[in-house]
């Protein structure tokens, strides 16, 4: 799972990432092949790591991948049936924020064909809606 290692601070708020459009981050730099986001919003450590596997056991590790995108925003929350007060809750789990138009993955190495079905098996695992793109498209 992927974590920060350390933290200034150990709980942050939760600004909102909705609507926003990505100005840095949206072009192809690593590979030849990318999955750009559609829509905006949180990708958790979780959410990432499975899509990483997905797009691994799709190519039999294959090619290279480069992943975007690192989850460094801290989710707290308290446990159920809980009373209000007592204080901000315990960290749950950490969420990478993506913009409109982030490139999330990107791989090289392989073909086309195989680098657009492994990515659109991994836009499965992820939360919001992701694109196939080429490095000529952008």
């Amino acid at each position: 799972m992927l974590t920060p290692k350390r933290t200034k601070y150990r709980r942050q708020f939760k600004p909102k990432v909705q609507g926003q459009v990505a100005y840095s981050g949206n072009k192809i730099s690593f590979g030849e092949f990318g999955l750009r986001a559609v829509g905006s919003g949180n990708i958790s450590s979780r959410q990432i790591e499975a899509a990483r596997k997905s797009i691994t056991h799709f190519t039999k590790r294959g090619g290279r991948l480069w992943i975007r995108i690192f989850p460094d925003r801290p989710i707290t929350k308290k446990p159920p049936e809980t009373r209000m007060g007592g204080g901000k809750g315990d960290i749950h789990e950490y969420v990478a924020p993506v913009k409109i138009g982030k490139i999330i993955f990107e791989m090289g190495g392989v073909s086309e064909s195989i680098a657009k079905e492994a990515l659109r098996l991994a836009s499965h695992k992820l939360p919001l809606r992701s694109i196939f793109v080429k490095k000529e498209e952008i």
